[in-house]
């Protein structure tokens, strides 16, 4: 007896479903990139069902346990499937609001423990290193310095970073207007050493670099465009190689950095919480970890008894 064709796709239920979803992510200003990630995970989720024989009404706790044990035996991460099962729920979710579901099967299911991981975090005097040793000669090196001293006074994330306008700096208040996640609009403070690299850059970069006298943003490509994430990271690679500073620093280094520098001399939980744009405190909590390490790792090599 033949064994029926596995469906490569899912069914057109699904596709209905996963639709309905994305229709609600984007009514609520999700960020393009969350969009993209959910839906790669539930088009992968709904092609498993419908070859197991599942519509979305018929999921169920025990059906979601089998999936994440697919998974794992497929050798996937814990961290892979905990952010895989998040996206259900939050799929599962919105099916119940809008009544398809009587209750989120998902809200059953635990996600698998992920292994505790402290953020790189830079010395303040390695920070300096880098920032100092970028040159203002030429337009891009006079945008680096800007980018990475911005990066570093405010805590930006490499997305809110690019998405900064010009008129996103306010030079009197000396303060930015960031755009965070799910389109939340935040307030930072900036320091003088940021305020100063970025007016070199708009004086001496960026009217260089500018194609288009309309072009809003901040940042600019040697193109004219608009800075990429890839191309933040790919800079800033450029830059802690020329310096000598090893173990991988990215621009999510550099906003760790700031929030640790900041616990460390004397900022409470709950403001840096704010200056990040983290949503809860819990997120923000891991700093306390940076800082408990630390200060173990100086009790061990100082005290006489440890």
């Amino acid at each position: 007896m033949k064994k029926s064709a596995i469906p490569a796709e899912p069914s057109d239920a699904w596709i209905a479903a996963l639709e309905l979803f994305a229709a609600d992510l984007r009514r609520r200003g999700a960020a393009e990139r969350t969009r993209h990630e959910y839906a790669a995970d539930l088009r992968q989720f709904a092609t498993w069902a419908t070859a197991a024989g599942f519509d979305a009404p018929a999921v169920t706790p025990r059906v979601l346990r089998r999936y994440a044990a697919s998974m794992s035996e497929a050798g996937h991460a814990p961290t892979t499937i905990a952010r895989k099962l998040a996206a259900l729920r939050s799929f599962f979710r919105t099916m119940r609001e809008h009544g398809d579901l009587p209750q989120n099967p998902a809200d059953l299911v635990s996600s698998p423990k992920r292994p505790s991981k402290l953020p790189r975090v830079l010395k303040a005097d390695e920070v300096a290193r880098l920032l100092d040793r970028i040159p203002a000669s030429t337009p891009l090196e006079l945008r680096d310095r800007a980018m990475f001293e911005l990066a570093y006074a405010s805590g930006l994330r490499a997305e809110e970073l690019v998405n900064l306008d010009v008129e996103s700096v306010g030079f009197d208040a000396e303060e930015l207007r960031v755009e965070g996640k799910g389109s939340k609009t935040r307030i930072v403070p900036v320091g003088e050493e940021a305020l100063t690299a970025v007016t070199r850059y708009l004086e001496r970069g960026r009217p260089v670099l500018r194609s288009d006298p309309a072009e809003p943003a901040l940042l600019l490509s040697k193109s004219g465009r608009r800075l990429s994430t890839s191309d933040v990271r790919r800079r800033l690679r450029v830059w802690t190689r020329l310096v000598g500073l090893q173990g991988g620093v990215s621009p999510h280094a550099l906003r760790h950095s700031f929030a640790t520098h900041l616990l460390d001399g004397g900022a409470d939980l709950r403001a840096i919480q704010e200056l990040l744009g983290h949503a809860s405190i819990s997120t923000t909590q891991i700093y306390t970890r940076v800082e408990s390490a630390r200060l173990r790792t100086a009790y061990a090599r100082s005290h006489p008894r440890a």
